[in-house]
C-alpha cells in the first residue's frame, strides 16, 4: 500500500508534491497574497506622489492603509465573520466540479488574512512612525508629541505582538503568545484612539468625518462582542480514566455539527476551543477532554464544577463535509470529539477510522458502544495492542473501497500535516487543523 501510494504516477505526483506541500498551504497563500497587494499599493503610491508631496509625508494616507490592513486582519477572526463564510462556502451543491469544492473547503485557512493584515499593518504603522519624524525634522510642524509618543508606543507593541506570533515562538510560549496577544492587543485598541483623535486634531480634521474613527468603531464592537457573551456555567464532569474526561453542558441551544466553543477556568484566563458534540437524543451537548499539556491536564486531574464561556458557537474544520458525496474521517486519541458529531447526525455517508491507545479503557465502553452504533464498520485501532499504524495507507485504502471524495483528519499537527499531504498528492482533498491561533 505504501509503495502504490508513493509511486502511482511521476510526472503528475511530482506536480503535486510541490503545489501541495505544507509550506504553500492555503494559509501562507493567502498571506503571500496581502503581501503583494500591499507591495503593488506602495509602489504604486511612490509613484502617483501618494504618500510623499510637497515636501512632507501625507499622514493621513498612509495611516489610511496602517488602518485597512489591521481591520481585515482583526474583522476576518471575527466568529460571527468566520460563521459567515463557513456559510457561504457550504453552499456550493455537491453537483459542481469536485475542483470547486476542494477550494471551498479551505475556507478555514482564512487566518491567512488575519496574519497578512496584521503584519502589514504593523509595517505601515512602522513606516507612518517614519514619516511623522521626518516631517518633524523638516520643519513641517506635524505631528505633536502626544501623537509621536502614542505611535511611537504602538509600533513598539505591534511588533512585540507580531514576533511573539511567529510558529516557533508561539509554539514554545504559547500560554505567554495568548497573554500578549489579549491584553497588548487590548493595549494596542486603546492608544489607537487615543493616536486617532491626536491626529485628527494635529491635522485640523472633525473626527466624526474621518474614516478611522468608523472603522475604529467596528473594530473595537469585533474584539468586544464575544466578551459580551461571556458566561459562568455548570457542568457534569465523566472521567473514564486518567488520560480523559468528557464535559457535559446544558444551558442554551444545542450547538451545530462542526462547531466548537472556548472555555476557561477563570474568565480572563487561557481560553481552549473544544469541539462540542450534540447528540440526536439529548439536549445540549459535550465535548472531550485528553491529557495534553499543563491546562489539559489540570483540568483531567481535577475537574472543576463550573467553566467560563466565552463567545459564540463557531464553526471548525469539518464543517466543511457537506460539500462532498462522503467522506473519510481520520482521527487519532481525543480527537474523536470533533468527529463524533458527524457521525451522530449522518448528514454524509462515512468511514471512520479511529487511532488510539485503548480506547475503552481511556474513554469508556459506552462512547466506544455509542460509535460503533452510529457509524457503518468503523476501523477503531488499539495502539496499545497493534502499534502505531500508517494512518495515509488506512485512508487510502478507505477511500478507494467507499468511493469517498475527501478525508478529514484530526489528529496532531504533525499527523494532520502528513495525511492530509499524503492525500493531496493523490488528487483527493484532505482537511485538517492548522495551528493558526
Amino acid at each position: 500500500m505504501t509503495s502504490e501510494m508513493t509511486n502511482p504516477a511521476p510526472r503528475r505526483l511530482n506536480f503535486r508534491r510541490l503545489t501541495r506541500h505544507p509550506a504553500l498551504m492555503e494559509y501562507r497563500r493567502l498571506a503571500f497574497v496581502v503581501a503583494v497587494l500591499n507591495l503593488i499599493v506602495f509602489f504604486v503610491g511612490i509613484r502617483d506622489g501618494v504618500w510623499f508631496f510637497e515636501g512632507r509625508y501625507a499622514l493621513g494616507s498612509i495611516a489610511d492603509m496602517a488602518l485597512i490592513n489591521l481591520s481585515v486582519g482583526i474583522l476576518i477572526r471575527q466568529q460571527r465573520v468566520i460563521n459567515a463564510l463557513f456559510w457561504l462556502a457550504t453552499r456550493i451543491p455537491v453537483s459542481w466540479p469536485l475542483w470547486i469544492r476542494w477550494g471551498a473547503g479551505k475556507v478555514f485557512h482564512l487566518g491567512g488574512l488575519h496574519s497578512g493584515g496584521a503584519v502589514a499593518g504593523t509595517i505601515w504603522f512602522g513606516f507612518l512612525l517614519f514619516a511623522m519624524v521626518a516631517n518633524r525634522l523638516s520643519g513641517v510642524g506635524v505631528p505633536s508629541d502626544l501623537t509621536l509618543g502614542l505611535s511611537s508606543t504602538m509600533v513598539v507593541l505591534m511588533v512585540l505582538m507580531v514576533v511573539s506570533a511567529l510558529g516557533p515562538i508561539r509554539a514554545k510560549f504559547h500560554n505567554t503568545f495568548e497573554k500578549i496577544h489579549r491584553f497588548v492587543g487590548w493595549t494596542v485598541l486603546g492608544l489607537f484612539w487615543a493616536q486617532t483623535i491626536s491626529i485628527t486634531r494635529d491635522l485640523g480634521g472633525v473626527l466624526l468625518q474621518t474614516p478611522a474613527f468608523w472603522m475604529l468603531c467596528l473594530i473595537t464592537l469585533s474584539i468586544l462582542s464575544p466578551w459580551l457573551s461571556l458566561k459562568r456555567v455548570d457542568i457534569d464532569v465523566e472521567k473514564p480514566s486518567d488520560h480523559a474526561v468528557m464535559v457535559r453542558f446544558n444551558y442554551g441551544d444545542t450547538p451545530f455539527p462542526g462547531s466548537s466553543n472556548a472555555i476557561s477556568l477563570t474568565p480572563f484566563g487561557e481560553y481552549h476551543s473544544f469541539a462540542n458534540i450534540p447528540s440526536p437524543t439529548e439536549e445540549g451537548y459535550r465535548l472531550t477532554i485528553s491529557r495534553a499539556g499543563d491546562w489539559t491536564g489540570r483540568f483531567v486531574d481535577n475537574p472543576p464544577k463550573k467553566v467560563w464561556v466565552k463567545g459564540i458557537t463557531t464553526s471548525g474544520v469539518a464543517r466543511i463535509e457537506v460539500l462532498f458525496e462522503r467522506v473519510v474521517y481520520v482521527g487519532t486519541g481525543s480527537g474523536i470529539g470533533p468527529i463524533l458529531p458527524h457521525l451522530f447526525a449522518k448528514d454524509v455517508p462515512n468511514r471512520l477510522i479511529w487511532s488510539t491507545r485503548s480506547p475503552r479503557k481511556t474513554y469508556g465502553d459506552a462512547l466506544v458502544d455509542e460509535i460503533e452504533a452510529h457509524t457503518e464498520d468503523p476501523l477503531i485501532w488499539d495502539t496499545d495492542k497493534d502499534g502505531k499504524p500508517d494512518l495515509s495507507a488506512l485512508a487510502l485504502q478507505a477511500v478507494r473501497e467507499t468511493g469517498a471524495e475527501a478525508v478529514i483528519v484530526i489528529a496532531n499537527q504533525k499527523l494532520t500535516r502528513k495525511v492530509v499531504y499524503d492525500m493531496e498528492t493523490q488528487g483527493i482533498p484532505a482537511y485538517g487543523a492548522i495551528w493558526d491561533s
